[in-house]
């Protein structure tokens, strides 16, 4: 991880709310773990799925304009790359403050409007998975 994606990480994890878009009920898929790693650290975490009411006991919301506080909640993406862009462009709007994209939810057409809409400073993106160095950001806060 570079010294920005670290950086970009502790203000990931500083946040007081985080939101799994792209959460699973399936508990071996990735979204649905990564949604129990915040489960486990008592993080204060919301699924996001269009269509399930629950995941893992919590009340999901079906997009991310549905969240309390869109402007400090912090997302996960864990979806395809045509769907990670919709959510990026919907999130600049509101004002998101941070963004981990999960390895495979980015493509060329992501990691462009990343660069052209001002947001490398707010956004993780090929590679680091929030399940692997997370904890280690963590301990550095």
């Amino acid at each position: 991880m570079s010294d920005a994606q670290e950086a970009i990480g502790r203000n990931f994890l500083k946040t007081s709310a985080f939101a799994v878009v792209g959460a699973s009920r399936d508990r071996t898929k990735v979204g649905n773990e990564v949604l129990r790693w915040y489960q486990a650290r008592n993080l204060n975490v919301v699924p996001i799925h269009p269509k399930e009411s629950e995941v893992e006991g919590l009340e999901t919301v079906a997009d991310i304009t549905k969240l309390t506080a869109p402007s400090t909640t912090a997302l996960s993406i864990i979806t395809p790359p045509r769907i990670t862009l919709a959510v990026l462009q919907t999130a600049k709007d509101l004002n998101t403050p941070a963004f981990w994209i999960q390895p495979g939810a980015e493509d060329e057409a992501v990691i462009q409007y990343v660069k052209e809409n001002g947001l490398n400073d707010r956004v993780i993106y090929g590679g680091p998975c929030i399940l692997v160095l997370g904890d280690g950001i963590r301990s550095r806060l």
